[in-house]
């Protein structure tokens, strides 16, 4: 940096990545990431119960060459690095079923996470240093997410993905000895390789699964060129066509640009990070737990119903209530994890949502699209958006009479947490899909004993199965 320049944002991005101790991160802050990381893993082996992680692995296979050494969580399998980043991604985030900043509108862990342990295995690094360069990872990630205030989805681009790249550029290049000045320009870089598009939503279609894992294996490529004098952009944010200009149009305007920095070191946005109780997109879990309450509260029945009203905010309309006709009538369980309607009316019918309900016969379930049919959103004027992810369900019964159940804070949400102690019960259900009892209590004992006594390369050994699914 020049004597008489101004620092970039990304110029103080980097010098935190560079600068943070692990002596400074608060102990909470270190056990609150490794359970989100447990979250994380569970939430990966529960994924290859299901056929889009076998054929993720076919084409990371493929792309590797047909080997590599790089071991994958919860599979006997081994890919090149960043195929390797790419795969448990797609198994992290896969299942919907992970942890969100909800101000940032971004899962994070789901591509810090495999970056730090591939980075990390590969420069032969221990847990503490792994866990540190996560936890920078995660706090640039839900900055800049936050910056946005929301626009992102607003014009169809996925937070996760597009903010994931940079979070991972300072994840890797940390990891890999890079001084300020590198990350810097690894930032600007990763300017040019960040994506992730929300055209997914019209069909249900796969892309989203792979948006975490590619800003992974993107990050370390532009933290690996960085390293070898490649240089990025220095403006990467705030430039004339830097990341909100470039990509928010019009809603570039309410971007919040100090939000960007804002308390690095000070204050831990890890802390704030939600941890999903139910496997959809974190937007419909008020409405979904206002529909079960009203369920149990009046023993409900679908003969009993008129009709629906889901109050959401305006801001997730684009993505959990429209397109209308597939929302009612959900193509595949990812169309299913992103409508209001279908996820209303399985809890209002079964009291609950879960990977059950994602299953070909739920998605075909006559009675639940029946009811579905009858559920119609409405933008709710009192909703807290993006602090919060609010729901209300009105319901009209055949005689007249009008429920109504709010969930103004959503369940898991920064004044509601899922305790640590939950997350565990959490990864164990995930872990009971396919996996044993013996096998479980192993990767949990691992991963929440992730410090300087353990290494990332005995961390990714011990996370992949051993000839199959270890059970």
């Amino acid at each position: 940096m020049g004597k008489d320049r101004p620092p970039t944002i990304a110029d103080t991005l980097a010098a935190f990545a560079a600068g943070l101790r692990p002596a400074d991160i608060p102990t909470a802050v270190l056990e609150r990431a490794r359970h989100l990381i447990l979250d994380a893993v569970g939430i990966a082996h529960a994924s290859t119960h299901y056929d889009f992680a076998h054929r993720s692995l076919s084409a990371a296979q493929e792309l590797s060459g047909g080997g590599g050494a790089t071991p994958v969580i919860a599979l006997a399998a081994r890919l090149a690095p960043r195929d390797a980043m790419l795969m448990n991604g797609i198994l992290v985030h896969g299942l919907d079923f992970d942890d969100t900043h909800a101000a940032g509108v971004i899962h994070a862990t789901a591509s810090t996470f495999p970056c730090a342990l591939g980075t990390a295995a590969q420069a032969g690094l221990d847990g503490e240093a792994l866990l540190a360069a996560h936890v920078a990872g995660m706090e640039v990630g839900a900055r800049l997410a936050s910056v946005a205030k929301g626009g992102f989805h607003q014009v169809g681009f996925h937070p996760t993905g597009l903010i994931g790249t940079f979070a991972c550029s300072l994840v890797a290049g940390r990891l890999l000895g890079l001084n300020a000045a590198q990350l810097a320009s690894a930032q600007g870089i990763a300017l040019s390789v960040a994506s992730g598009s929300m055209e997914f939503l019209q069909d249900g279609a796969w892309t989203k699964r792979m948006h975490p894992g590619w800003a992974a294996g993107a990050g370390l490529t532009a933290a690996t060129l960085a390293r070898h004098g490649f240089v990025g952009p220095r403006q990467a944010y705030e430039g004339r066509f830097g990341l909100f200009a470039s990509h928010l149009g019009s809603f570039a305007e309410a971007c919040e640009m100090h939000l960007a920095t804002a308390g690095l070191g000070e204050v831990w946005e890890l802390a704030k990070v939600n941890v999903k109780p139910l496997p959809a997109c974190h937007f419909t879990h008020a409405c979904a737990d206002a529909a079960a309450i009203l369920r149990e509260r009046h023993g409900l029945r679908a003969a009993d119903i008129r009709g629906v009203r889901a109050l959401v905010p305006a801001e997730v309309v684009k993505t959990v209530c429209e397109p209308v006709a597939t929302k009612k009538r959900p193509q595949n369980s990812y169309d299913a994890q992103f409508s209001i309607p279908y996820i209303v009316a399985t809890a209002l019918l079964r009291g609950r949502f879960g990977l059950a309900d994602l299953d070909e016969s739920a998605l075909r379930d006559e009675q639940v699209l029946a009811l579905a049919s009858r559920v119609e959103y409405e933008v709710d004027p009192d909703s807290p958006f993006p602090k919060y992810y609010s729901g209300e369900v009105v319901v009209t019964l055949n005689d007249g009479r009008e429920l109504r159940h709010r969930e103004h804070v959503n369940r898991g949400g920064e004044e509601r947490p899922i305790t640590n102690a939950e997350i565990v019960d959490k990864f164990e259900g995930n872990m009971a899909l396919v996996a044993s009892p013996a096998r479980a209590a192993r990767v949990r004992d691992l991963v929440l004993a992730i410090d300087a006594r353990t290494t990332a390369r005995d961390l990714q050994d011990g996370l992949a199965a051993q000839g199959g699914l270890a059970r």
